[in-house]
């Protein structure tokens, strides 16, 4: 007898989880059988795959390499799913998404229903992650799909959603408020820049900018959102640097701010949906790909 699929979803969750009862609950089991199931399989494989202690559940070293392989079996066995929904000629099956944060909040709400309204039989799961877990994600198969930069994830394949621009944000009483359209990089010598924390991509894009204008960035906050910055940047301190979607969709709906987007070539950013080079599904993908693609386009506009 082998392990089964859903003893290989079992260990999975042990893994991301690191405790057999938040494992259960991710599972819809409850945690003695969840416990019993696993100690099956080690049966079944003669070893240990889960030490058990007081403070959680850690994978041996076997335990490490069984839920690498786990993954990728499981990946497989959905990636089959969605392949047999071809037949019906529609999208179905649970496709796993991550998305960066700065992106995630604004373009999928309106984006899933979309989806949803198109293919009802399509289950989508998202989580938001920054870019180098993203990177890590994608590879080791816990997501199918990411929407990030192409530029940080080199061997995918991509559908480009949107080039986003950079923009502004600044109290009504900023000097760089007295004017509309885009600001040119002149106008932002000697200011201070508001950006995210460590570990967003984001804020590397806002730091170069900054280098290229002649300006710095905070250097006592650093947000932990957009919507943080943005609200530091009614109360006149510095500048809130944002991304096009979130200031269309959000910034620019504030009557305490004044949104205006950068005039410089660097002053962009693509998005796209991307996935594995190796995955069997990209047409299936791409079809996703253009929907995410069209709700964005109405939302720039």
């Amino acid at each position: 007898m082998k392990p089964s699929l859903r003893q290989l979803q079992y260990l999975v969750a042990i893994a991301e989880t690191g405790t057999m009862s938040e494992a259960a609950k991710r599972t819809f089991v409850s945690q003695p059988s969840l416990s019993m199931q696993i100690k099956d399989m080690e049966a079944q494989l003669g070893a240990a795959l889960v030490e058990r202690g007081r403070l959680g559940a850690v994978l041996t070293p076997l335990g490490v390499e069984a839920v690498r392989r786990a993954r990728h079996i499981l990946r497989q066995v959905e990636d089959l799913k969605v392949l047999a929904s071809e037949a019906k000629g529609t999208l179905a099956g649970r496709v796993r998404l991550g998305v960066l944060p700065t992106v995630g909040p604004y373009l999928l709400p309106r984006a899933t229903r979309r989806l949803h309204q198109e293919y009802p039989a399509l289950r989508l799961t998202v989580h938001e992650e920054r870019t180098v877990d993203l990177e890590e994600h994608l590879s080791d198969g816990r997501f199918d799909v990411i929407i990030s930069t192409p530029e940080d994830h080199p061997g995918t394949k991509s559908h480009s959603i949107v080039q986003e621009n950079i923009y502004i944000c600044v109290a009504p009483d900023d000097p760089l408020a007295l004017e509309t359209g885009p600001v040119h990089m002149k106008a932002l010598k000697g200011r201070e820049f508001l950006t995210l924390g460590h570990g967003h991509k984001f804020a590397i894009v806002v730091k170069n900018l900054a280098s290229i204008a002649g300006a710095s960035t905070s250097g006592t906050y650093e947000g932990t959102s957009l919507d943080a910055i943005r609200q530091m940047a009614s109360m006149g301190e510095s500048i809130a640097v944002l991304p096009s979607l979130y200031a269309i969709s959000e910034a620019k709906r504030d009557p305490l701010l004044i949104v205006r987007p950068i005039q410089h070539a660097k002053a962009q950013r693509e998005i796209a949906l991307m996935w594995r080079d190796s995955s069997p599904l990209a047409e299936k993908f791409d079809t996703i790909g253009a929907v995410f693609e069209d709700v964005a386009k109405e939302i720039m506009k």
